[in-house]
């Protein structure tokens, strides 16, 4: 009953478990305005615009012709630029263009916007599709000639000024660490990954009985910690950096359905333990495969060269961070808990199998395209 109590709970997550959807706005000098260009997936425009007119689960080039004028309007709407305080009108495009990034096709909005004087600052205000998915990024990128630096944008930050003579590094680094954190603190699979590795810290397994038992002190609680998040982050740095300089590219569903079933094998090993001291070598293995989900933030930046090591150390560092914040609230409640049934049954087995449940329905959802909804 309490594992129902808790997959009833939890149900709600199979939705939020997707690569988070991302846009792409370039914005480059043009004298004393700037020319954009605007990359909205297709896929997000259809959950607002219902672009696919015949229902057939595909959206032809004369669905997205047909509909072009809606589309740049609702995208427009949700961007505001301004200088020095003055409002920088937005010149919708003539036509659309359609381009593929990682993770499938998007539909190209440029068009232009003029400032009252040229200007030593811009303003963003970014407010694309916040309204119907909290997880939405905005990535910009403000310079000239497509050099300048990436920004991100979300429903909780979404309006920057960018200063035009020039990012420093370290506000570059600053950008890219928040950017870190929020990604591990939105991405539920990464979040209940996580978990599964960490709900085993309190207890070993006692080899004569084959029951969970509670370790003795705390500082055996945390050496286990440290092996288990050192090895998933030695891992995941590495894959993320490999995939980031183009050393390797992975498909984008091939990623994230392995991350599912990352997800699954660290679960179901708190159910049928099959690694108890080795818990730190699949931590390892399965981290080499969340790098390449971390690295499909990053992949469509389009990053300069001088940029690209600031800007993964940033990221990485973002993403100890918000991984650090999540084992300092973890640990010393599960350590309280840890002699309790409700710890050793509910939590540990009960709540494992419930993101095995979970983790399940992603890897159906991932690798057959099929939409689960449970409301």
């Amino acid at each position: 009953m309490k594992a129902l109590a808790l997959a009833a709970l939890l149900l709600p997550l199979v939705a939020l478990a997707h690569k988070p959807s991302d846009s792409y706005l370039h914005l480059d000098r043009a004298g004393d305005g700037f020319t954009g260009r605007w990359d909205v997936a297709l896929r997000d425009l259809e959950e607002v615009l219902v672009l696919d007119a015949d229902g057939d689960g595909s959206i032809t080039w004369s669905e997205l012709r047909a509909r072009q004028s809606d589309v740049a309007g609702y995208a427009l709407a949700r961007l505001k630029l301004s200088a020095g305080n003055a409002p920088c009108p937005l010149t919708p495009p003539s036509a659309l263009r359609v381009v593929r990034h990682s993770d499938g096709a998007y539909a190209v909005v440029d068009f232009t916007a003029a400032c009252p004087a040229t200007p030593r600052a811009l303003e963003v205000d970014y407010t694309l599709l916040f309204d119907r998915d909290p997880q939405h990024r905005g990535i910009v990128r403000v310079g000239s000639d497509g050099a300048g630096e990436p920004l991100v944008l979300s429903a909780t930050r979404h309006t920057a000024r960018v200063s035009l003579e020039g990012l420093s590094p370290w506000r570059r680094f600053g950008q890219m660490v928040h950017s870190g954190i929020e990604h591990i603190w939105a991405g539920v699979d990464h979040l209940l990954f996580l978990l599964a590795l960490l709900l085993p810290s309190v207890l070993r397994r006692d080899r004569a009985s084959g029951r969970w038992v509670p370790v003795g002190d705390f500082g055996s609680a945390m050496k286990d910690v440290v092996k288990v998040v050192s090895a998933f982050t030695l891992a995941h740095s590495l894959t993320l950096s490999a995939a980031s300089l183009g050393w390797v590219a992975l498909p984008s569903r091939l990623v994230e359905s392995a991350i599912a079933a990352s997800v699954i094998v660290a679960a179901l090993n708190n159910v049928f333990p099959l690694m108890d001291r080795t818990r730190w070598l699949a931590a390892f293995a399965l981290g080499l495969l969340h790098g390449f989900g971390f690295a499909s933030v990053l992949a469509d930046l389009e990053l300069p060269a001088g940029s690209l090591a600031v800007t993964l150390f940033g990221f990485n560092v973002g993403v100890e961070l918000g991984q650090l914040a999540c084992v300092a609230v973890f640990l010393p409640v599960a350590f309280v808990l840890r002699d309790t049934r409700v710890y050793r049954q509910a939590l540990l087995v009960g709540g494992s199998a419930v993101i095995a449940l979970l983790a399940c329905a992603w890897l159906w959802e991932r690798a057959f395209g099929v939409v689960l909804n449970f409301t």
